[in-house]
């Protein structure tokens, strides 16, 4: 008895010090298979792995760009000139990758299509061209990269020398306009070289009638006329054989002629004349393309950069006078032949030299 008494005591004991837990009803609840039983907490719902993932990736995204932000506040506050140095080379990489991915759409487009370059609109050949120019351009830097421990030192060639080293999409938008003049001036310094000499090569030409019209051409530009078309036109004959064709002139006018198309003139003479007989070609294909799409169809940039190709210093004139040239550069244009090409070559001396608002 007295043992049976003291189990209970220590059941009472352990009783009152443990709190004797509620108990947990489970009601059943209808779903569409029937009657189960419900959980004794509110269920919630949950996101399936693929919805996590991406709002995490979103996240992280989101926190990128802030921080991203906040960085670049405060490289434009506290160091404004490596800013703007950063920024143009960020936005100029995109830029070429954009130009890169294009061209090869155009390339995929001319395989499958079976179509050449002189069959393509104007839009599409000058992307091309350009695009060619600038890669040649970054494939230069990419040779004087190759030993150990270079880049380096053309990362600092970059920053002292951007004009000769790096293309248009890495220029600030000041240098864009210095440049461009720098090169105008390069490129006008060749004009006395070269009408002195068509000046020189005039009595060589057979006929009288085209050594008078070039006597004439010659003198009205060195007093500052602008000739009219007609009068240019008139002297074809005269530049597609002896002593003006493009096989036919001499060394020293290859080289004066490639200055003024911005070509460079450290390579050997026949290099130089076939260089610069393809880049003429080029640019007589352009302008077909361009007068079956319309001057009126170009923006005001595309004409300015047309302009500038050809010669003419279109930072200085009026988008209305840049047009109005560039017409009379395709009237001229579209009538020579193949074999004719080498006015059009001195076209750019020819036209460009005096036109209104060219002079600083």
């Amino acid at each position: 008895m007295a043992l049976s008494r003291l189990c209970w005591a220590r059941a009472a004991l352990r009783g009152s010090a443990v709190t004797p837990r509620p108990y947990v009803t489970r009601r059943p609840q209808l779903v569409r298979s029937g009657l189960a039983w419900g959980a004794p907490w509110s269920s919630k719902l949950h996101l399936s792995p693929k919805a996590d993932v991406k709002s995490l990736i979103s996240y992280v995204a989101t926190k990128t760009k802030a921080i991203n932000g906040k960085y670049h506040r405060f490289l434009e506050r506290n160091f404004p000139r490596f800013y703007l140095l950063y920024t143009t080379f960020t936005k100029g990489l995109q830029k070429l990758w954009a130009d890169a991915k294009k061209s090869r759409r155009i390339k995929a487009d001319m395989v499958k299509h079976n179509v050449k370059f002189h069959q393509l609109s104007y839009r599409e050949m000058e992307h091309l061209r350009q695009f060619r120019r600038d890669v040649t351009k970054c494939f230069f830097l990419g040779i004087i990269s190759i030993p150990p421990f270079a880049n380096y030192l053309v990362f600092l060639l970059m920053y002292l020398f951007p004009r000769q080293l790096l293309i248009r999409h890495f220029w600030t938008p000041k240098q864009q306009i210095d440049f461009l003049h720098i090169y105008h001036d390069i490129r006008k310094k060749s004009h006395p070289e070269i009408l002195s000499y068509l000046e020189k090569v005039t009595p060589l030409i057979s006929d009288e009638g085209l050594r008078w019209h070039m006597t004439e051409l010659c003198t009205k530009i060195q007093r500052g006329t602008h000739p009219a078309v007609h009068e240019i036109l008139a002297l074809r004959k005269s530049f597609s054989n002896h002593p003006l064709g493009m096989n036919q002139l001499h060394a020293s006018q290859i080289k004066a002629l490639s200055r003024a198309m911005l070509l460079t003139t450290y390579l050997p003479s026949p290099l130089l004349r076939h260089r610069l007989k393809t880049h003429t070609t080029v640019i007589h294909q352009l302008d077909k393309a361009l007068a079956k799409l319309g001057i009126n169809q170009l923006t005001d940039q595309e004409v300015q950069s047309a302009c500038y190709l050809r010669g003419l210093n279109s930072t200085l004139i009026a988008e209305e006078r840049c047009r109005t040239w560039l017409a009379e550069w395709l009237q001229i244009s579209c009538n020579l032949k193949e074999a004719e090409l080498s006015l059009l070559l001195h076209n750019v001396v020819l036209l460009s030299t005096n036109y209104i608002g060219t002079r600083r």
